[in-house]
């Protein structure tokens, strides 16, 4: 079962979804908050501490709250879908996060920055994908996404991913 069909891929304008990615409200907060903290001394920075210590951990528990409700609310489709979803949530992320462990020896030798890039590989990216998705393409199924990056990726990574990919950098 495709997420989407022929139909809708020929609706879809490469340039329209390059002008999306880089102008949505969301890549541009990002961005904005990287210019800010690279243009910001730590004095500037303890005036913005309330927004990003404190009200940033409200914001995430409601917008956590939010993709498990809605992911609850479909979690249906996910059973619906048979083993491909479950096997593919554990053994993509695995390989990515393996492969870039190994390939980020040609970028850094730092064991820090390579742990890192090795998790961001593997992840599902948790907060950008659903709203990714749901703009790129609106008729994909919450219910099938959402459970394999929050319920299956996540937890993977935290308990098997981590440690693997720390033991090939080392």
């Amino acid at each position: 079962m495709s997420i989407f069909n022929k139909e809708d891929a020929d609706k879809v304008k490469p340039l329209s979804v390059v002008k999306h990615s880089l102008t949505n409200g969301s890549v541009l907060l990002i961005l904005g908050s990287l210019v800010i903290g690279l243009l910001a001394n730590a004095k500037q920075a303890e005036g913005i501490k309330p927004f990003t210590n404190d009200i940033f951990k409200g914001f995430l528990a409601i917008f956590l709250l939010d993709m498990g409700i809605v992911s609850g609310r479909k979690l249906s489709s996910f059973t619906n879908n048979g083993l491909f979803p479950l096997i593919f949530a554990i053994v993509i992320p695995l390989i990515n996060g393996c492969v870039v462990a190994y390939l980020s020896a040609f970028v850094t030798h730092d064991v820090a920055n390579r742990f890192v890039f090795s998790v961001l590989a593997a992840s599902a990216s948790y907060i950008a994908v659903p709203a990714a998705m749901k703009i790129a393409v609106p008729k994909a199924n919450p219910g099938l996404f959402l459970p394999m990056a929050l319920a299956i990726t996540f937890p993977l990574n935290i308990t098997i991913g981590m440690p693997l990919y720390l033991s090939l950098i080392n």
